[in-house]
């Protein structure tokens, strides 16, 4: 798969906004762009070239959630001051606001009929309301602790929510019951959501790890550690293959869901990333965080499909039979990669794979991919300077590759098996030659330091007595 990836671009750079962002949303027309902030206001950003900016504001607090309406022609968003409001995304900026909570509102979303409203808030509770009415319809209760976030499912029949009581519930909206608990939590449970098919739910949290549920087997099938900090905000690519996560450690990491690793590391933003969205359609992605500046980026890496990938190479002139999805490997092992991060996956069934898409393997180490925007021109097109990480992944166990049933003739096979051997086999002998040469540069380096650090501690002075005493009082030592 990666080597048909190609890397994402920076496009825009938006500042406005006077503190830091804290939500994003894309308008489904494809053609807004929604952030919320510290600094109580709402901004809505259009994607057109020169196109015209809108501050709306009207929260007394920090605005903590933003969403937009699956017809695009309203935008909701909680505060800390325990209210929602729902404004009209254009120049008249109206907006009907109405008391949500006792306590701060932590998250609202839209269900995907746009006929409701979910909550999440500081009183515990999660409530649901009616978006055309602006009233309160029903309340979730089960929660012990501050609701960081609520979403619903697809087909509107499930709520997830997760909170600060480490836990993450499943609530029935017919029965309103909390129908599933996961617990196993190493911290604050502080976004959640699911994914396009409303198969699986994802949650992250204060305990730096993101963690993918089947929810049809109610099994933990994917658990990451790639961030060093706090996972603020995370979004599902539509098609199910990708996710985005923003961390406290200032970075926007991109993971392959089908591969179970992580691909990109961006660095764009200065600070805490808070928030970040993939646009309906996936070819965008934004973030926001603690600069103050939300960012907006081409996806590009889910442009290219293995089907693209055959037809390309059915194109060549050679006699060869086209290529089955068999014959792409992944790359060889790198062992001198140097900071180890674990994804882990739980074990697959027999077929090694889940009607969801997910494979479940375990990786003991995995492969990361960067992309650093060096330098931003005015918030104009793509970062200047950028450079892209090698492409490589270090195993600390061992690898389980997903097995693909292919129909070529078995001397084919065995044949394109010999040949990914021996280039495994090329690349973990280049590997160890870096990683030797490496060391020795290391020690040559470490013994200058070592010989500087002798002759400052000697000093000029005892120096030039040594040398006097070589002058006068030595003798002369003769070897036999």
């Amino acid at each position: 798969m990666a080597s048909v990836l190609e890397d994402p671009t920076l496009e825009r750079q938006f500042k406005g906004h006077r503190d830091a962002v804290t939500c994003s949303d894309f308008n489904p027309n494809h053609k807004q762009l929604a952030s919320g902030s510290v600094d109580k206001s709402l901004m809505i950003w259009n994607l057109a070239p020169k196109g015209r900016v809108f501050r709306f504001v009207g929260h007394q607090d920090v605005v903590t959630g933003v969403h937009f309406s699956p017809s695009g022609n309203l935008v909701a968003t909680s505060s800390k001051d325990k209210t929602v409001r729902l404004w009209t995304p254009s120049i008249k900026g109206d907006s009907k606001v109405f008391k949500a909570h006792t306590a701060a509102v932590r998250s609202v979303a839209f269900s995907h009929d746009g006929q409701k409203l979910v909550t999440a808030s500081d009183d515990k509770s999660v409530k649901v309301w009616s978006v055309h009415r602006q009233c309160f319809i029903y309340s979730l209760n089960q929660h012990t602790n501050w609701v960081r976030c609520a979403r619903f499912c697809p087909d509107n029949r499930l709520i997830a929510s997760c909170g600060d009581d480490r836990t993450v519930r499943l609530w029935d909206t017919s029965t309103k019951h909390c129908i599933n608990c996961f617990t196993d939590y190493g911290g604050s449970a502080m976004f959640v959501d699911f994914n396009s098919s409303g198969t699986c739910i994802a949650s992250s949290g204060a305990d730096k790890s993101l963690k993918i549920w089947d929810l049809r087997t109610n099994r933990l099938i994917q658990h990451y550690q790639v961030h060093s900090a706090d996972i603020n905000s995370f979004s599902f690519h539509p098609s199910n293959k990708y996710l985005i996560t923003a961390s406290s450690d200032s970075t926007v990491k991109i993971l392959d869901l089908l591969e179970g690793r992580l691909i990109y590391t961006l660095h764009g933003h200065k600070g805490a990333v808070n928030t970040v969205a993939f646009s309906r359609a996936g070819d965008l992605f934004a973030s926001g965080g603690a600069d103050c500046q939300v960012l907006m980026w081409r996806t590009n890496f889910d442009t290219k499909s293995y089907q693209d990938v055959q037809q390309q190479c059915g194109r060549r002139s050679s006699p060869d039979p086209h290529p089955h999805l068999a014959d792409i490997q992944p790359r060889g092992p790198r062992l001198n990669y140097t900071q180890p991060t674990d994804v882990q996956v739980d074990p697959a069934p027999a077929n090694g794979h889940h009607s969801n898409g997910l494979p479940k393997h375990h990786v003991g180490g995995l492969r990361v991919e960067g992309w650093m925007a060096d330098e931003f021109a005015g918030g104009k097109g793509a970062a200047a300077g950028s450079q892209r990480k090698s492409r490589e992944e270090e195993e600390s166990g061992q690898m389980h590759s997903v097995e693909v049933l292919s129909d070529h003739p078995s001397s084919l096979d065995s044949t394109l098996q010999h040949i990914v051997q021996q280039l495994d086999i090329l690349t973990q002998t280049v590997s160890v030659l870096e990683e030797r040469l490496t060391l020795t540069d290391d020690k040559l380096k470490e013994c200058l330091l070592q010989q500087s650090q002798i002759l400052k501690d000697i000093g000029p002075s005892e120096a030039s007595r040594g040398t006097e005493d070589e002058k006068t009082g030595g003798s002369p030592v003769h070897f036999s």
